[in-house]
């Protein structure tokens, strides 16, 4: 049955990945996404629904573990944080090109190197653009709320499996620290391998007979080949995009200018709508739920009406990059961020606002 708890976002997402049937989790503890191998290993989801939960030996241990795991048609997930993804990347990579489906978790922090435990949005470039080798994307989902850390895992093993690709979760140290009411879903029984034979036995290592043979592998050594499936990788991208794209408008029927931002800079920006409100200046935000696939088409619409556009991230500036792509130079694009951990302010934003449109 439902139920109604509060929760911290980590903990929400390990919650729902236990009531999602999942059967394993991989992992290895990085601040500020601990709480989730914690929650796990005290749930002891292995009494529950016979779940295994396994602290690897490194974080390439771990993906590499998931590798295995989807391979044989079972739900698998990984979770860390932004230095942890990257030793990840090599395992991801195998995955997408071996069109093996899971959920991963990347509760980023502020770097670069190991930079700080505090939230930060500085991994979108290594999230969206694909940060291991090769022509690979993933299907990128940024939860807002503490609510969606749990929603998005249903979601994400939803498409993970119809298209057969690794999904990540990009949340960050804000989001996945907070508390906040969640309504959990039912539990869900994981799979049983006649169960996982029936549905992915085409693909899945899950025992066939002497005479059939299921390969796994993401390794092509005549050049022909690798092009022809990399043209269906690619074939398989498009359709994604075409179908996929997730997002959430707040107050864009008349606005004069437009914000766009993500996970907790999102929530940020609802608070400056309501602060231009009461200074005469109407303003829009569309927040991108998928990252990749990104909403170019409506953030080009949106541009139609508008006089500018500003990206607020908590980075340098990332996806910034994808918003000037989709405006198209219709109107001017700036981007407002803080950086290194700090956080910023609905003040802040409007003030940035101002000074780049008018002044």
């Amino acid at each position: 049955m439902e139920e109604i708890k509060l929760m911290k976002g980590n903990e929400a997402f390990a919650e729902a990945v236990i009531r999602e049937g999942v059967d394993a989790y991989f992992g290895y503890p990085i601040t500020p996404q601990s709480e989730v191998i914690e929650y796990l290993m005290l749930e002891e989801p292995y009494k529950r629904t016979g779940m295994v939960v396994l602290q690897a030996e490194s974080e390439i241990g771990a993906i590499h573990m998931v590798y295995g795991a989807a391979g044989a048609g079972k739900k698998a997930v990984t979770s860390s944080s932004s230095p942890g993804i990257s030793l990840k990347q090599e395992g991801i990579s195998y995955m997408a090109g071996s069109e093996l489906p899971c959920v991963m978790l990347n509760v980023v922090r502020g770097g670069p190197g190991l930079g700080t435990i505090q939230p930060s949005q500085a991994d979108y470039f290594q999230t969206v653009k694909g940060g291991g080798h090769g022509d690979y994307k993933l299907i990128v989902l940024a939860p807002a709320s503490v609510q969606e850390m749990a929603d998005f895992v249903e979601d994400g093993f939803k498409m993970a499996f119809k298209y057969r690709t690794p999904v990540m979760l990009l949340s960050d140290g804000l989001i996945g620290q907070m508390m906040e009411k969640v309504q959990l879903k039912p539990q869900k029984a994981r799979l049983s391998n006649e169960e996982i034979r029936e549905k992915y036995g085409s693909w899945a290592t899950i025992g066939h007979k002497p005479e059939e043979r299921t390969i796994i592998t993401s390794l092509e050594l005549k050049s022909e080949r690798q092009e022809k499936h990399n043209h269906k990788l690619q074939a398989k991208y498009r359709e994604i995009e075409k179908k996929e794209v997730r997002l959430e408008k707040f107050n864009c029927e008349n606005a004069d200018y437009l914000l766009v931002a993500y996970g907790s800079s999102a929530r940020i920006c609802q608070k400056t709508i309501q602060l231009g409100k009461e200074k005469g200046i109407n303003i829009g935000l569309i927040r991108p739920i998928t990252l990749w696939p990104f909403p170019s088409d409506e953030i080009n619409k949106a541009a139609d009406k508008v006089k500018g556009v500003l990206s607020v991230e908590l980075s340098a500036g990332q996806m910034v990059d994808d918003v000037r792509l989709a405006v198209n130079g219709k109107v001017p694009v700036e981007h407002y961020g803080r950086f290194g951990g700090m956080i910023h302010s609905p003040d802040e934003v409007l003030e940035a606002l101002e000074k780049n449109f008018i002044k």
